[in-house]
């Protein structure tokens, strides 16, 4: 197992603590609400974020830092339908995942993977620097999250 140092750390648990706080979001919504998408082309229900999140999480945290493949299918992210109890089953296994791959990862060395066409991105550099990406998608996730369940939880008109 990898030692983090103290910097290496509060990065983790800001990772952790960000998902989280999708997991919380989610867990609030009204079950028959779970698969509901905005009234606009191309929104998502908050399954499809927390999913989307999920797939995210592991890509990054295992397969490109590490160089252990975890599969995944974007497109189908984004179509996803499943009940509340489901989603969040696979968003704790996740959690316990991503936090596995966080131990392992040595952080100043270079991602084991560099995906097609992203190497020259600056973050790229580190596995702290991968991960840090992963925190700033987290971040953005959260926010459409919290805007679609207010939506979606608002009170009748």
């Amino acid at each position: 197992m990898n030692s983090l140092s103290s910097s290496e750390q509060i990065l983790a648990t800001l990772l952790l603590d960000k998902f989280d706080q999708l997991f919380e979001t989610v867990n609030e919504i009204p079950d028959e609400l779970i698969n509901s998408c905005l009234p606009m082309e191309g929104s998502n229900s908050p399954v499809q974020i927390l999913l989307h999140c999920c797939g995210m999480m592991r890509r990054w945290s295992s397969t490109v830092n590490l160089g252990i493949a975890v599969p995944r299918d974007r497109d189908a992210e984004f179509s996803a339908k499943m009940d509340k109890p489901g989603a969040l089953a696979l968003a704790s296994e996740t959690r316990t995942a991503f936090a596995a791959d966080i131990s392992r990862t040595k952080m100043q060395q270079a991602p084991a993977v560099l995906p097609p066409g992203r190497e020259a991105e600056y973050w790229m550099s580190t596995c702290e620097g991968v991960l840090l990406h992963v925190y700033e998608e987290l971040c953005q996730h959260l926010g459409h999250l919290e805007i679609t369940r207010d939506f979606l939880c608002r009170p009748a008109q």
